[in-house]
């Protein structure tokens, strides 16, 4: 690896942030709601309302502070490569966004009384279709993330705290440069 061709590092705000919301996603899905009664519970819906505002605060915070972050990928990657990486990253952000807006709706819809209409029912799809693209888009993303741990161009290293990669050896490599850890 050219080590003059290694991507942006991520700060540790981001770090936390990134790990952080995986904790809160995690916990999201042990929690969830089993069955639409369980909302009857003033206590537990007024819960659920809170966390799924809390979700998506999170959610435009992690937004927020990653806009101005550069790619770790090197720029010697692929433009395929770099697209479907911003693909798949913007998509999971509209996935995560949809289990948070659907399931307020859901807590809307259920306030209203509308428990057995359409209208719940089509709320409840969005949101298991959207739980489900966002288990499909992480699992790409967690391959990804496994290939250029295997690659070892420094993507891995941007973002995650273990099983730092060192430099690959071979003919890419300058004289006398300096390896990343």
């Amino acid at each position: 690896m050219n080590t003059t061709d290694v991507g942006q590092r991520y700060s540790a705000t981001g770090k936390l942030l990134h790990w952080g919301f995986i904790g809160v996603f995690a916990y999201g899905i042990f929690k969830q709601v089993n069955d639409l009664s369980q909302l009857e519970d003033p206590d537990f819906l007024r819960f659920e309302f809170i966390f799924a505002c809390a979700f998506l605060a999170l959610l435009a915070l992690r937004l927020w502070v990653m806009r101005g972050q550069g790619s770790p990928l090197p720029a010697s990657t692929p433009a395929w490569q770099r697209v479907a990486a911003k693909l798949v990253h913007y998509d999971m952000y509209v996935a995560l966004m949809a289990i948070g807006i659907t399931g307020l709706a859901i807590g809307v819809v259920f306030t209203l009384g509308l428990r057995g209409s359409a209208l719940m029912e089509f709320c409840i799809a969005a949101h298991e279709a959207s739980i489900a693209a966002s288990y499909g888009l992480i699992a790409l993303h967690i391959a990804a993330a496994l290939f250029h741990l295997i690659l070892r161009d420094g993507v891995w290293s941007a973002m995650v705290p273990i099983f730092k990669e060192g430099a690959r050896e071979g003919p890419r490599e300058e004289a006398g440069a300096e390896t990343s850890s």
